[in-house]
């Protein structure tokens, strides 16, 4: 749409288009009456041709002639000078008509369109929070009423839709988790019986818990990345980016220490605050600092910094390593998504930047992947600010 709150056409309006569709109707019916007008005046305008006269009174006649002739005269004269106002009172009539007629073509263009601006603002305003909500135009069952009322149909097809999804998310939890537990019981009572296991046993248990550890963290992903889809935000509240940072590479030191990495967080500004959900902005920090932690190489960096602009807050953590193509880099924030040319073990679940993408999206914020130019990735994450506090506490 080319303006918030009109309908585009082929980057015209549907109002200026109606507008000057009026405007031409109401200019040709003024411009038609006024030559129809100077028609009738025109055709009045007659002369009686003089019968012949006998002779005998021709000399008599001859001063009546004269005079007549002099009131022809005047008369000419006078019917010119009433020409030319009636010619001069038209071009002004038509002119007023012309403003007139754009005026009462956009007074009409609105009164024929404020039903459809009604349904589009209506539209704007249903989200997923509130598919409940109607149109609900009233009037006629013209063609405004059967367009809202088939957007009603497809948002009541969406509510069913996201209400299935969303408790398939509440259920998948418990339905794809028990038996994962069961599994994983098993294994360890196999393990556990009083007999030593066979070294065969002991290596095929260990797999077992590495893959069921891995798949419930994927289990895990997809649930969390489910929910920040669907925009679950009950639990708002001011937490301090810089904070959750912190709190993240505090749990990961032993990582960080593992693979002799050098962490910069001097830019970390703990006065940047957000508001939003305290475990999925959470999960959001923990995700960039494990992918910036697992795609990294033995003895690089990493730079974190939170900032504070206007009415935004940006999270931006920086690693070193190759250089990265951009059009592969943008692909990060989609679900199973890898790059080969990045370091680290490829085994993680493809889900860490897209459940990031996710959370940010459901916070109103933006994420912002691209390649450095020496090598490494930069993320940066920006969301609303929201003011700080009393006491300060994250």
């Amino acid at each position: 749409m080319s303006k918030p709150g009109r309908i585009a056409l082929r980057g015209h309006t549907v109002r200026l288009r109606f507008t000057v569709l009026y405007t031409a109707v109401f200019l040709g019916s003024a411009v038609a009456l006024l030559a129809l007008t100077n028609l009738l005046v025109g055709a009045n305008d007659t002369q009686v041709a003089p019968g012949q006269t006998p002779a005998a009174q021709q000399s008599s006649l001859a001063a009546a002639q004269q005079r007549i002739h002099s009131l022809e005269t005047q008369l000419s004269e006078t019917q010119a000078a009433q020409s030319s106002r009636l010619l001069m009172g038209s071009l002004v009539a038509l002119a007023v008509m012309a403003a007139v007629s754009v005026l009462l073509g956009n007074a009409v263009a609105s009164r024929v369109l404020r039903p459809l601006r009604t349904i589009t603002a209506a539209t704007r305003r249903i989200s997923a929070e509130n598919l409940h909500e109607r149109l609900a135009v009233p009037g006629p069952a013209d063609e405004v009423k059967n367009l809202a009322d088939t957007i009603d149909g497809l948002l009541e097809r969406l509510e069913a839709s996201f209400t299935a999804q969303r408790r398939f998310v509440a259920n998948a939890s418990h339905e794809l988790r028990t038996p994962l537990a069961t599994m994983r019981a098993s294994v360890d009572v196999a393990l556990a019986k009083p007999n030593p296991a066979p070294p065969q046993t002991v290596t095929l248990a260990n797999r077992l818990r590495t893959q069921l550890d891995r798949v419930d963290r994927l289990l895990e992903g997809l649930l969390v990345l489910a929910r920040a889809q669907h925009g679950e935000l009950a639990d708002r509240t001011p937490l301090s980016l810089g904070n959750l940072v912190t709190q993240a590479l505090t749990a990961r030191a032993a990582d960080i220490a593992a693979k002799n990495l050098t962490v910069e967080d001097s830019g970390l500004d703990k006065s940047a605050w957000t508001q939003g959900s305290l475990t999925l902005l959470s999960r959001m920090a923990d995700n960039v600092t494990d992918n910036a932690i697992v795609h990294n190489q033995n003895s690089g960096w990493i730079r974190v910094a939170t900032t504070a602009d206007g009415a935004t807050v940006r999270l931006t953590v920086e690693t070193g390593g190759p250089v990265l193509n951009s059009e592969h880099v943008a692909r990060l924030g989609r679900p199973f998504q890898r790059l080969a040319d990045r370091t680290g073990p490829g085994t993680g679940s493809g889900l860490g930047l897209s459940i990031v993408a996710a959370i940010v999206g459901a916070h109103d914020g933006r994420l912002d992947l691209h390649p450095r130019r020496e090598g490494g990735l930069c993320v940066t994450i920006s969301l609303p600010v929201a003011a700080t506090p009393e006491g300060g506490a994250a």
